[in-house]
């Protein structure tokens, strides 16, 4: 019978998507040598590897600089915008990681954490994420989750979905808008994601419908667009120091209103309408009653965080979430947790990435 082996570590980074590697750079550079980081993504990019191939960096959410980046000649503002995102992302990620000789470890994926360890550590029971096969057992003082949201996206309620025959795919399933090739295709979700299926769609369906289950917010005026961002993290914070429910991002920033959204808004393509009602066999009925024959459906809702393997802590609140204040949560000190909330990576990883490593240093300290 084997062993599980255990390796000791002031700090366990899970996760090494743009949160974590932010994190794990400031800690870096505050001294913090006893640290490493695991990652369930086969290479390097966090999310942003799984994403299909036509999407590109000016059709996402602006993707931060990681710390340090334009040290490296490297800055996302002025990468090509003609390239697929996912393999840029990637690419940029992978000379950081070498250039800070950051210590990740892949594929490796957190299973549980416990606070069961000895000597007031917290113990991560890991495992291979390819094969399955038991892996390192790690015992730490603090352990900082940027485990994402990817692999949890939304997936709303609607009555009679289950009883849908056509396609249903989330946003992680996408793959290319060539397999809609003449279909009618309805696109859920008021974020970026969706808006930029129904632009994708719209040259190769044979109709494609925008519904959502609140109206969208697009934001043309800079000032404001950073009025909406500070209200967002307000929110953010609020909802995260409760334990609630965390509000979308976009929600309280809005959506960047582009050229090109602007044009298919004015083109009658980017037009959006309430979420239908109900599903039936092969439609789904809108709220004024009508009836609507569908070959496809793609839920782009949102995601929510990945805490499945925090689950063991006893930390969760109802809905699924965490009470967390500046990072860390409120009944285990020493739990912290990066791009969570109001340090949502869309909002500013590397500010909430050096609040939190100087947190952490702080309670090493003590």
């Amino acid at each position: 019978m084997s062993v599980t082996p255990t390796s000791r570590v002031d700090v366990l980074i899970i996760g090494a998507g743009q949160a974590g590697l932010a994190t794990a750079q400031e800690l870096q550079r505050r001294g913090l040598t006893n640290m490493r980081v695991i990652d369930r993504g086969p290479g390097s990019g966090g999310a942003w590897q799984h994403r299909w191939a036509s999407l590109r960096l000016d059709d996402a959410h602006q993707v931060e600089d990681l710390p340090g980046l334009d040290t490296l000649g490297l800055s996302f503002r002025t990468a090509p915008g003609d390239e697929p995102a996912r393999d840029i992302v990637a690419d940029y990620y992978a000379r950081y990681e070498r250039a800070y000789s950051l210590p990740i470890r892949r594929p490796i994926e957190a299973v549980a954490v416990t606070a069961d360890g000895p000597d007031h550590t917290l113990r991560v029971t890991t495992r291979n994420a390819v094969t399955g096969a038991p892996d390192t057992e790690i015992l730490a003082r603090i352990v900082i989750n940027a485990s994402g949201t990817w692999t949890h996206p939304i997936q709303p309620e609607v009555p009679g979905r289950e009883r849908f025959t056509g396609l249903q795919l989330r946003t992680p399933e996408f793959v290319s808008a060539e397999a809609f090739a003449g279909q009618h295709v309805i696109v859920v979700g008021g974020g970026t994601s969706a808006i930029g299926f129904v632009l994708e769609l719209s040259p190769v369906a044979a109709r494609v419908q925008w519904a959502t289950r609140h109206p969208v917010d697009f934001s043309e005026t800079v000032g404001l667009a950073r009025d909406h961002a500070r209200a967002a993290v307000a929110a953010q914070d609020e909802a995260a120091r409760a334990g609630e429910i965390l509000p979308s991002i976009v929600s309280g920033t809005g959506v960047p209103l582009t050229r090109r959204m602007r044009q298919a808004r004015e083109a009658g393509i980017l037009v959006e309408r309430p979420l239908f009602t109900a599903m039936t066999d092969t439609g789904v009925i809108w709220p004024d009653g009508t009836a609507e024959n569908v070959d496809a459906i793609i839920w782009a809702a949102g995601f929510r965080a990945e805490l499945d393997h925090l689950e063991p802590l006893g930390l969760a609140a109802p809905g699924h979430t965490i009470q967390v204040e500046r990072g860390r949560a409120i009944d285990e000190p020493r739990l912290f947790l990066a791009g969570y909330g109001p340090q949502a990576s869309t909002i500013g990883a590397a500010r909430s990435a050096r609040a939190t490593a100087a947190q952490v240093v702080q309670a090493l300290s003590e």
